[in-house]
């Protein structure tokens, strides 16, 4: 099971980063953090479960710099209209 929800994240991950490659969305966009947090934060827990400090290192990393994105898109978002 564990490896399914491995899986999971990381197509998570990989989804955000073809959708970037293939110009379909931009790593300025909310969903694309979003992602990106989601598929690192679960294999951030895979990485503790399993005792993987190098792995975990990157994950968690990859988890926060993904969090500092969504918090950034979502000022983005919050900002008046003339502000762009």
């Amino acid at each position: 099971m564990l490896q399914v929800i491995s899986v999971l994240g990381a197509l998570a991950i990989l989804a955000a980063f073809a959708a970037n490659l293939f110009g379909w969305i931009q790593p300025s966009n909310l969903w694309y953090s979003v992602a990106n947090f989601l598929g690192s934060a679960v294999l951030t827990v895979v990485a503790v479960i399993d005792q993987q400090l190098g792995f975990l290192l990157l994950e968690g990393t990859w988890a926060l710099v993904s969090l500092w994105g969504i918090f950034s898109a979502l000022r983005g978002r919050r900002a008046p209209p003339s502000a762009h």
